[in-house]
């Protein structure tokens, strides 16, 4: 059978059951105690045009299956994208002879049966986008000459680029689980360059859903990514001072994440965490909660069931700013002696509980002080708590836009910058798995000149 049509079969819920069924079933015929099985076949293509022309086309179909075996408590695991017979057999007797060798791990097995998700709900995150190559590529000329006509002092463009894949993603393990959601996952980016004098800017803008119908349009693509870009011209920097800081939503999403990482279960079991043994303490003002909610329709983090297989559930992570629990999979669970929280992979559509004001509100509460829009490098250490990153943004006075500022570096302590959280806006950005506004913050350091 041609590799396209042997993939091609799998993206149908019952043939992916099959799949991951027979492999199990080789793991049982080779002696293996119990196993599990991870498989996800994708499919989509990714256009990019730059001033009017065809950069590339890219189209992207492929097949990956993970068999891990368990002979008591040692475990192997291999992998394989050939599904014929021989092919399977080969891959768990490869992962049957690491298992064998291994050393035994007393917390690695599979979930209690109990608490497999075997009756999941269907979640509403499916919606393929009918369109073809040609029509995606007339769609991004499109929105770049829109970009380029807005300012004269747009010059240049990096390009504008069209995605859109469809993934089925499946799970079964020889307690007798086996679960399949299939997703979508759309985009259409825009980036530009700004040119005045001797100075060059660069910014984008972007849409990304599961659902096309939800895209933001080409216009607005195209109108947010020019004006982002102009307003960077004429960038200053400024001198090292102490002041309060905004991060624009999509950057909060990001500082929100170094939270999720420090209460994650592999954080925590190699005390690699700054907020190891926590629970039960004020991490966050009285103000913040910050919750999951996995059964959300369109939203892009969205599940029925973890890594493990294991039913994923609403999760209060954090209650009136206290740490009310960590997010868990069954192996960290184990190792801490604490329950799973059905989060192997990752935490499911994070909400972080916001304040009254928009962007435009939070500026004028601060009033003089750092709007960062945009974060370079991986100053952060996750053990220690020490945040240091390069940024740009704007410099704001009396809760208005000063001027643009680069070349600085924002650095502080997470336990201090969450500890001293004054607001989050209710500009929410729903471009990920973590739904959080803009976040004030009362003070950090801006080193510059």
């Amino acid at each position: 059978m041609p590799e396209i049509a042997q993939l091609d079969i799998f993206f149908n819920e019952t043939r992916l059951k099959q799949l991951i069924t027979d492999v199990l079933a080789e793991a049982k015929r080779q002696g293996a105690t119990s196993a599990e099985v991870d498989a996800a076949v994708n499919k989509g293509f990714s256009v990019q045009v730059r001033l009017g022309d065809v950069e590339t086309v890219e189209y992207n179909q492929d097949k990956i299956i993970e068999i891990t075996v368990f002979f008591g408590y040692r475990s192997g695991t291999a992998s394989l994208s050939d599904v014929r017979p021989e092919a399977i057999r080969a891959a768990v007797e490869a992962a049957c002879n690491i298992a064998r060798f291994t050393d035994e791990d007393p917390f690695a097995a599979l979930p209690d049966e109990a608490l497999l998700a075997f009756d999941y709900p269907a979640i509403d995150i499916y919606y393929p986008w009918n369109i073809s190559v040609p029509q995606a590529i007339e769609l991004g000329k499109e929105c770049e000459a829109i970009a380029l006509a807005k300012d004269k002092r747009i010059s240049n463009s990096e390009g504008v680029t069209v995605s859109t894949i469809e993934v089925w993603h499946g799970y079964g393990n020889s307690l007798g689980f086996v679960g399949v959601i299939p997703v979508t996952r759309h985009e259409l980016s825009c980036i530009l360059i700004a040119k005045h004098n001797d100075e060059m800017q660069r910014d984008y803008s972007y849409t990304l859903s599961c659902d096309p119908s939800m895209l933001d349009s080409i216009s607005q693509v195209a109108d947010q990514a020019a004006a982002r870009t102009v307003r960077r011209l004429n960038a200053r920097r400024m001198s090292t001072v102490r002041a309060p800081v905004i991060f624009a939503a999509e950057e909060a999403r990001g500082l929100v994440g170094h939270f999720v990482s420090a209460i994650s279960g592999s954080s925590l079991y190699k005390k690699t965490s700054f907020l190891l043994d926590h629970l039960g303490k004020p991490v966050f003002p009285k103000h913040i909660q910050i919750d999951e909610r996995p059964y959300l329709p369109k939203f892009l983090g969205s599940s029925a069931f973890d890594d493990d297989g294991v039913r994923t559930r609403n999760n209060v992570f954090v209650k009136d700013g206290i740490l009310n629990s960590y997010s868990l999979g069954v192996y960290s669970a184990r190792k801490l002696n604490l329950e799973t929280t059905g989060n192997a992979g990752g935490v499911h559509n994070l909400f972080v509980s916001t304040g009254e004001n928009d962007l435009p509100g939070l500026l004028k509460k601060m009033g003089k002080g750092l709007l960062v829009t945009e974060l370079m490098g991986n100053g952060t250490n996750i053990m220690t708590g020490d945040y240091s990153r390069g940024a740009s943004g704007f410099w704001i006075e009396n809760g208005e836009i000063q001027y643009p500022v680069e070349e600085i570096t924002i650095a502080g302590k997470l336990q201090n910058m969450y500890g001293n959280l004054v607001e989050v806006g209710n500009d929410i950005d729903k471009r990920g798995n973590i739904q959080t506004g803009s976040i004030l913050l009362e003070e950090m350091t801006i080193a510059g000149d």
